[in-house]
C-alpha cells in the first residue's frame, strides 16, 4: 500500500479518517501493519500490501481460489484478444482520456478491468470481498495510482460523495443482497458522477433451462480446492466431445454451455486449444462454486437505478445479460 493513499480510507463503521500503526514499509510500500480510527479504537490490518476491512475468508472464498488460480487467464496479454478492453469502454461509454478523475471498482476478480481502467489514467481504487485481491495486486499493485484493498460492497471504506466514476462488472448476482449491493454504490459518488454495472439476465432460457442452477446446490460452499479438481476431471474427459458439438452450426456452443462447458469459441475466434480449456475450467468453477447466484430482470434492474436517485439512466441487454449506466443527480 502507497502511504500516501490512506487518505482515500476511512472506517466503514464511523466514516472517520484512519491513522497508521505498527506499519512495515518495504521499498517505500506498506507491506503490513493496522490501519486504526483513533476515536473508536476501531483496528483493520494490512496484510501483504493491502488493507482488509473484511476476513480473509468469507462466503466469496470460491472466487478468492478461482481467481489466484487463473489470475491472468482473461487478461487480453494473455488471451491475445481485446475482449476485456472491449467490454470495459463498451460498457463505461466513459472513452480513453480521464485523467484526474478518481474510480472506484467494486468487485475486482483478478484486476482484468481494473488494468484497463488504469490505462485511462484516473486513480483507480479497487476492492474486492475475497482474497482475489491478491491476484490483482500482483498484476496491477506496482501502479502509483492504484489502490487495492479487500473489502465488503455493504461497507466501503471511502468517504461518501468523493468518486467520479464507479463501476461494478460481474459481481451484483453474486452477492447476499444484490439490490442493496447496487444502490450503496452511488452513494460514494460526486453530484454528476457516473456509474457502469452488469448483471446476470433472468428469463425462461437462462434460469429454468440453465443447468447451473440445477447443479448449483450439490456443488456451492464445497471447498474450493476439491471442487476445482472435479470440475478439471470433467473438463478433460468430455473436451473430446465438446469440440465435436462446437462443429455443430449455430448451436454447436450453446450444448456447451448446457453440458457446463463453457464454450468461448465465437468470442475469441480462432483461438488455440489451450486458452479455450483455459477459459472452461474457469467459467465452469465461477458457475458452480458461488454461495450466491441471483440474476434479475431487465425491469427490475432499471428499477433499482431509478431507486438510487440516478439520472440519465440507460438499462438494456448487454454482455453479461443486462448492463446499466446512470448519473448521480
Amino acid at each position: 500500500m502507497n502511504p500516501e493513499h490512506i487518505s482515500f480510507l476511512r472506517c466503514p463503521k464511523t466514516f472517520k479518517a484512519l491513522n497508521f500503526k505498527n506499519e512495515n514499509l518495504v521499498n517505500g510500500r506498506i507491506k503490513d501493519g493496522i490501519l486504526i480510527e483513533p476515536i473508536s479504537g476501531n483496528q483493520y490490518p494490512i496484510v501483504n500490501f493491502i488493507p482488509r476491512f473484511v476476513p480473509l475468508e468469507n462466503y466469496a472464498s470460491g472466487f478468492g481460489f478461482q481467481w489466484n488460480t487463473h489470475s491472468r487467464t482473461q487478461y487480453d496479454e494473455t488471451s491475445t484478444f481485446n475482449t476485456t478492453r472491449d467490454r470495459f469502454e463498451k460498457e463505461t461509454g466513459w472513452g480513453t482520456d480521464l485523467k484526474g478523475q478518481f474510480i472506484l471498482e467494486a468487485g475486482s476478480g483478478s484486476g482484468r478491468f481494473t488494468n484497463e481502467a488504469l490505462t485511462t489514467g484516473a486513480t483507480v481504487i479497487s476492492f474486492d470481498y475475497s482474497i482475489a485481491v491478491d491476484a490483482n495486486y500482483k498484476s496491477n499493485g506496482i501502479h502509483e495510482n492504484v489502490l487495492i484493498l479487500q473489502a465488503s460492497i455493504y461497507e466501503m471504506p471511502f468517504q461518501k460523495l468523493f468518486f467520479d466514476k464507479a463501476f461494478c462488472f460481474g459481481v451484483l448476482q453474486h452477492t447476499p443482497d444484490p439490490e442493496a449491493a447496487f444502490i450503496n454504490i452511488p452513494k460514494y459518488l460526486k453530484s454528476g458522477g457516473k456509474i457502469a454495472s452488469d448483471v446476470y439476465l433472468k428469463n425462461f432460457k437462462r434460469w429454468i433451462l440453465g443447468t447451473k442452477y440445477w447443479v448449483r446446490p450439490f456443488t456451492k460452499g464445497k471447498d474450493s480446492k476439491k471442487l476445482y479438481d472435479r470440475i478439471k476431471k470433467y473438463v478433460d474427459f468430455m473436451w473430446p466431445l465438446a469440440k465435436q458439438i462446437r462443429k455443430i452450426p449455430k448451436i454447436g456452443a450453446t450444448i456447451n454451455w448446457r453440458l457446463i462447458l463453457p464454450d468461448y469459441s465465437r468470442e475469441l475466434p480462432n483461438a488455440d486449444e489451450k486458452t479455450l480449456k483455459e477459459w472452461t475450467y474457469l467459467d465452469a468453477m465461477d458457475m458452480l462454486s458461488p454461495m450466491y447466484d441471483a440474476p434479475q430482470t431487465l425491469k427490475t434492474f432499471k428499477k433499482w437505478h431509478v431507486k438510487a436517485g440516478l439520472i440519465d439512466i440507460d438499462v438494456h441487454y448487454g454482455y453479461n445479460g443486462i448492463e446499466g449506466r446512470g448519473t448521480k443527480a
